[in-house]
């Protein structure tokens, strides 16, 4: 189900989409033009927290109720909470016409350092290079984080480079990556008002 208002207006640029499968049902509401407030419920707390933090730190209002197979592992829930949040931001850019369209940030913590770059370019491509040296987060293994932006990326459409540049505390390392992300969003998605009627393409289309 997708908000059919998301096209009328630069102020109306939300959506809602549901995803439901046998193993996980979520439903993802955004508003690109909000103030950064959330409802987040996936059942992983670690996950809850960083897209607390994707949201905060995007201003995109979000809102994320998600039931998974987490009797099993947290696998499906996080890769498909990944999926939902993308498609529901792609729903909401629309024909993407206006948008700043790339971005970055250089995100601190602490003693770590991470980049994030990405082009929402209707061309998904992920480049990872971000190491662990544990393999959990309180009961979320560190693997999925790939996962899900992985995930986000394909759906959203975005070409996306996330780097730790250096760091030793697992925790600061992949939360400057979402700051890194949701800072790298909130530029990126951006109306430029010298342009808010055109594709930001040579082509005419994203």
């Amino acid at each position: 189900m997708v908000n059919t208002d998301k096209y009328s207006s630069i102020n109306m640029r939300k959506a809602t989409v549901e995803r439901a499968t046998k193993e996980t049902k979520i439903k993802v509401s955004v508003n690109l033009d909000g103030t950064g407030k959330y409802k987040v419920a996936t059942g992983i707390g670690f996950l809850d927290h960083m897209m607390e933090q994707l949201s905060r730190h995007s201003l995109i209002d979000l809102e994320i109720k998600a039931e998974g197979d987490l009797h099993i592992d947290y696998h499906h829930t996080t890769e498909d909470t990944g999926i939902t949040v993308g498609q529901a931001i792609t729903d909401a850019l629309g024909d993407r016409k206006g948008i700043t369209r790339f971005a970055h940030a250089y995100i601190p913590m602490d003693e770590t350092l991470s980049r994030v770059a990405l082009d929402i370019s209707g061309r998904p491509y992920l480049i990872w290079k971000v190491n662990f040296t544990r393999d959990k987060l309180g009961d979320m293994d560190t693997e999925l984080f790939k996962e899900w932006f992985g995930a986000f990326a394909q759906s959203s459409g975005t070409t996306l480079h996330v780097e730790n540049l250096y760091g030793t505390n697992n925790h600061h390392i992949i939360e400057s990556c979402y700051k890194g992300l949701a800072r790298s969003l909130r530029a990126a998605i951006q109306i430029d008002p010298r342009a808010a009627k055109k594709i930001p393409s040579t082509k005419g289309i994203l």
